[in-house]
């Protein structure tokens, strides 16, 4: 496999270590769908190779093979809550965001009945395991958003919350990369005693989080969305909480998440963000400049082109943009066989025929959640394949736009 040394276009002269070359197949592909994943950090991948013949034991042995298994994972553990401001004993390890916001949201209700807080258009590891309270017994509450994607302040502040046993809101949303300032709700709801889950899945390893700061109960994160390893992730449950395991058969994870624990995993996640936090700003630069570079040429030349959540505080790599005149879907495949990676909104609901739920929550006009796709940059995308990818993005909306009116 090839590697390149990527440097900000910014001028900074600033490297952010080598990634996979673009061009490594037959045709080339722009990768512009990393909020779906990012490929590893070569860094976070070396360490873990290290453990992988350094510290092989399992990390409950009490021999010294197990011992040196278990020093390697409590350091990563240390790394990750010194980062997000957190206890170390207030890290549990999962195996990504899906199941640390299940092991929230079902722990946190489990046995209970009453209503949860939640905004429109959460992510589908939300809204399932809400729903399946909703099945069990709860009620929902849901929380509007405004066209720009944001909260309503002014409902939050005038919400009843009398039953309310439970609230959770992404942070930062996975399809407009709106950034939700969530404090004065969980403020509210601590002044209330009621527990508060925040999806910052999409959040860590790309804007700070503090998460006693935050003031939430319980925080979820995951490694691959910030150039570590597939298969890993994080819980953060504050010390006074108490939740019920989803899983039983061992006392691993402080008996939340049994099962030996993927040391060599933990510490590349621990490796991939330590060199976010090392590289933020120039990283945010770097992604900011290339996204704004996106908006602006295609707006100028695939008018007309809408922003969705464009009047919002968003990521800095993050671009959900409507081309009406175009089928979503029919965007997203004739992109694809351009070598334009992009989504339509989360993996997690790829093949869903349905509308994107956050644009739907947003109460965006039927031309504009139906024509919407998502671009989502990384630090390894260069200006020169921006500009070559929006070649490609003009040529193809002016295809479809010329065959749907002349069917």
């Amino acid at each position: 496999m090839s590697w390149q040394w990527l440097a900000s276009e910014s001028g900074s002269g600033h490297r952010f270590g080598h990634f996979p070359k673009a061009n490594s197949f037959p045709v080339k592909i722009f990768s512009l769908d990393q909020n779906a994943t990012t490929p590893i950090d070569p860094e976070a991948l070396e360490a873990m190779n290290r453990v992988a013949v350094d510290a092989w034991g399992n990390p409950g042995s009490r021999h010294r093979a197990g011992r040196r298994a278990r020093q390697a994972l409590e350091t990563a553990r240390e790394t990750i809550a010194d980062i997000l401001e957190a206890a170390p004993q207030e890290v549990v390890f999962t195996s990504g965001g899906t199941e640390s916001n299940n092991l929230a949201l079902s722990g946190m209700g489990r046995g209970g009945r009453g209503t949860i807080l939640v905004p429109g258009g959460e992510h589908p590891s939300i809204e399932e395991p809400v729903r399946q309270l909703v099945a069990e017994g709860w009620s929902r509450l849901p929380i509007p958003i405004d066209q720009a994607g944001r909260l309503v302040q002014s409902a939050v502040d005038g919400m009843s919350l009398d039953g309310v046993l439970l609230g959770t809101a992404l942070l930062v949303n996975n399809e407009t990369g709106v950034i939700q300032d969530l404090r004065p709700l969980i403020q509210r709801c601590a002044e209330h005693g009621i527990p508060f889950h925040v999806d910052a899945v999409q959040a860590v390893g790309k804007i700070e989080v503090r998460f006693h700061q935050l003031q939430a109960s319980t925080l979820s994160l995951a490694a691959h969305k910030f150039h570590g390893p597939r298969g890993i992730g994080a819980l953060l449950v504050r010390k006074e909480i108490r939740l019920q395991p989803v899983l039983r058969g061992g006392h691993q994870e402080s008996g939340l998440r049994p099962g030996t624990e993927p040391v060599m995993l933990a510490v590349g996640m621990s490796v991939a963000l330590r060199r976010w936090q090392n590289e933020r700003q120039a990283r945010q630069q770097h992604v900011e400049q290339l996204r704004n570079h996106l908006e602006e040429q295609l707006l100028a030349r695939c008018a007309p082109v809408f922003v969705n959540g464009g009047g919002a505080d968003r990521l800095s790599n993050t671009s959900n943009l409507s081309f009406p005149g175009c089928d979503g879907e029919a965007l997203l495949i004739a992109l694809d066989l351009v070598g334009v990676c992009c989504s339509m909104g989360s993996a997690c609901a790829s093949g869903s025929l349905e509308p994107s739920p956050v644009l739907l929550a947003m109460n965006l006009p039927r031309e504009r959640y139906s024509s919407a796709v998502r671009f989502s940059l990384g630090v390894q995308n260069t200006l020169e394949e921006i500009d070559q990818a929006i070649e490609r993005i003009v040529q193809t909306v002016q295809q479809l736009r010329r065959s749907s009116m002349n069917p």
